[in-house]
């Protein structure tokens, strides 16, 4: 049988990469193959044009860049990582894909979706989530937890100010209205425990089919 592509997004803070790495716990306690993975990432060619996108100034690439930057990482990620293990019929977890292109390239970054449209039709195709997660929080609580825990190392989006991650946020949402089917919204806020039940709830269907 194939397998399952789920992936996670949203704004900075909203800890979608630690629900990411706890829903792979689940899964993998239940015998099931998985394969962990990230955008921009998940191949050597794709780390390092990630490189080039999460650091350095916040004006460096125009949005335009941006997203041939990202469909370039994604190009060779959906080759080497993401169809070979749904063809073998794994769960596929990403920490992020082409809805954040769309986010913060598109609705925040000012994009043409028209040109986002036409890179996802070419480099993505049929590959697309079964379901996705978009965690939401206010985007200066979010911002606030990004700064607590940074490392000063890949915050270029962090430092392009609220007004774009508040844009970025309305967004994930007017992505997610569009497609309710593939698309479950999670309350980002209270704890880490919480929010774990709301991924699992949203999650347990897609694990049980």
């Amino acid at each position: 049988m194939p397998g399952t592509f789920v992936t996670f997004e949203g704004g900075e803070g909203t800890g979608k990469s630690t629900q990411l790495k706890l829903l792979a716990d689940v899964i993998m306690a239940r015998g099931l193959p998985l394969v962990q993975t990230r955008e921009p990432g998940g191949t050597p060619e794709a780390e390092a044009l990630r490189t080039l996108l999460v650091n350095g100034d916040p004006g460096r690439w125009t949005a335009e860049a941006e997203a041939l930057l990202n469909y370039a990482a994604r190009a060779s990620h959906l080759q080497k990582i993401i169809r070979p293990a749904l063809a073998s019929g794994k769960f596929v977890l990403c920490d992020r894909f082409s809805d954040s292109t769309r986010a913060y390239q598109g609705y925040a970054g000012g994009c043409d979706l028209k040109l986002l449209d036409a890179l996802e039709a070419s480099i993505v195709g049929r590959t697309r989530p079964a379901l996705t997660l978009i965690l939401d929080i206010d985007p200066a609580m979010g911002l606030a937890r990004a700064k607590s825990r940074a490392d000063g190392s890949e915050d270029r989006y962090e430092r392009k100010g609220l007004k774009f991650h508040q844009r970025l946020r309305a967004g994930f949402l007017q992505i997610a209205a569009a497609e309710p089917k593939r698309c479950k919204v999670i309350d980002a806020s209270g704890s880490i425990g919480e929010v774990t039940a709301r991924v699992l709830a949203a999650v347990e269907p897609v694990l049980n089919g």
